[in-house]
């Protein structure tokens, strides 16, 4: 019988013991990388849920919706022109608006989203629209384009059929055509820069013919050029730039001065604060045509 003397291994415990050296020699021992450690998968979690970009519902579209995020904000205009007239454009995400502060503050016209598409009309509009005019400001209505969706023609039509329509009033300016990127996919709504403009014509001659106005078109200059080929054949429609910077910038081809500038998504009171290239008289103007 063999004799187990103090400090000589039992047998089995030998064996258990090279066994469990001969496993931890196969794998290989390194440091927690940063993405395995508890704190950077956090991290890594939370960035990955951060910058994703989510849709927005449709109908939530609005003027310059997009301009921040592709063209940045690089201050605002330097002093205050006296041959321009402040203006303000909204949509329903802002609500019942205050436009006796905003007369207060020297607003003198508005342009209110009446329609998306053909499927969205502003539950606002009516607040909107008339409140503006009520206080004695100048007014429109503006259409957000979707032109992966139906024709120009047809969009136009339910832009007139729901507000967008014009009266030789002297106070009611003509509809403005938001075409600009697409907050719910392809940046150019799936269309080819002959496409683009082949829609956005049909939109604009549909709307003189119901209205006897030339639109107004609201876009910037880096999604036009991308857009639409940067085509220079619209010059006889009002432009107005969105550009949020001290200066209007580059125009797209075909103009040579724009009618309006959106300059800030965050102005008084309502955020979205615009300058009229002229003084009040030329705002009347346009709006009697």
């Amino acid at each position: 019988m063999p004799v187990h003397r103090p400090g000589s291994p039992r047998p089995r415990r030998a064996f258990l013991a090279g066994a469990l050296i001969a496993v931890c020699a196969l794998v290989p021992i390194t440091p927690a990388s940063a993405a395995e450690s508890p704190d950077a998968t956090a991290s890594a979690t939370a960035g990955t849920t951060t910058n994703t970009p989510v849709t927005p519902a449709r109908g939530t579209a609005r003027m310059g919706m997009g301009v921040a995020a592709h063209d940045g904000q690089d201050g605002l205009p330097t002093g205050t022109r006296a041959a321009q007239t402040e203006g303000v454009d909204v949509a329903s995400y802002q609500g019942n608006v205050s436009w006796t502060t905003l007369w207060n503050s020297g607003v003198r016209w508005s342009y209110n989203k009446a329609s998306e598409g053909t499927y969205y009309t502003n539950p606002y509009f009516s607040q909107q629209y008339t409140g503006a005019y009520g206080v004695g400001m100048i007014r429109g209505a503006y259409h957000f384009a979707t032109p992966d969706t139906t024709s120009g023609a047809t969009q136009a039509n339910y832009f007139v059929d729901h507000g967008g329509g014009w009266s030789a009033d002297g106070r009611t300016l003509p509809g403005t055509l938001d075409i600009e990127w697409n907050p719910y996919g392809d940046t150019c709504y799936g269309k080819s820069t002959s496409g683009m403009v082949s829609w956005i014509r049909d939109f604009l001659n549909q709307y003189k013919a119901r209205t006897g106005r030339n639109a107004v078109i609201y876009t910037s200059t880096t999604w036009w050029s991308q857009c639409t080929g940067n085509y220079a054949g619209f010059s006889a429609n009002p432009l107005w730039i969105a550009r949020y910077a001290s200066t209007a910038g580059t125009l797209p081809a075909g103009w040579s001065t724009y009618t309006m500038w959106q300059y800030t998504s965050s102005g008084p009171t309502v955020g979205d604060h615009d300058k009229f290239n002229g003084a009040l008289d030329r705002v009347q103007a346009l709006a009697k045509g």
